[in-house]
């Protein structure tokens, strides 16, 4: 299960996850992220991952998605968060690897 909450401040646009990021809850948050696609024309996404709990191979490519397409902020407090959030940035799923920009926010 997935448990997705958006907030929606004047700047940027929020983003917790909770629970797997697998099978069709991948799906479910595509279609979450290209539902806010108009908004982040003009404001930051910022996904916290602080609540995941485990990220499949096509969630882990979704993340990097998000990152590569909107440079998404990723927010993360253990280790497995932030491997999360550094492979997102990374490109690995994507074939980029060049891990150029780094830092997470918890």
């Amino acid at each position: 299960m997935l448990r997705i909450t958006i907030n929606d401040e004047p700047d940027q646009i929020s983003v917790k996850l909770e629970g797997k990021i697998v099978g069709p809850w991948v799906a479910e948050l595509d279609r979450t992220w290209r539902s806010l696609a108009r908004s982040l024309e003009t404001k930051k996404l910022s996904v916290d991952l602080r609540g995941v709990t485990y990220i499949g191979r096509d969630g882990r490519g979704l993340l990097a998605s998000m990152y590569r397409q909107n440079h998404a902020q990723f927010k993360a407090d253990s280790p497995l968060t932030q491997y999360f959030a550094e492979e997102a940035r990374s490109g690995l799923k994507n074939g980029n690897g060049n891990g150029a920009e780094r830092g997470v926010s918890k």
